[in-house]
């Protein structure tokens, strides 16, 4: 059973890695490189932020050690 926090970092993540493909698209990509750079950015800001909550959550530790 995962955590509200990680459910929300994990929809997080899929939203920002959504906008970050519609960013790389070749027509945005022609129009701003910086937004696509950006989108990448935030997409690897949010499987960080997973990354580090997933360390320190009980659900996900518990869950381990069954």
């Amino acid at each position: 059973m995962a955590c509200s926090i990680c459910t929300y970092l994990e929809y997080a993540l899929e939203s920002r890695h959504s906008e970050y493909l519609a960013a790389s698209s070749e027509t945005l990509r022609r129009v701003s490189l910086k937004f696509a750079a950006y989108g990448l950015v935030e997409m690897e800001r949010a499987r960080s932020e997973l990354e580090t909550h997933r360390s320190v959550c009980i659900s996900i530790l518990a869950a381990e050690a069954v």
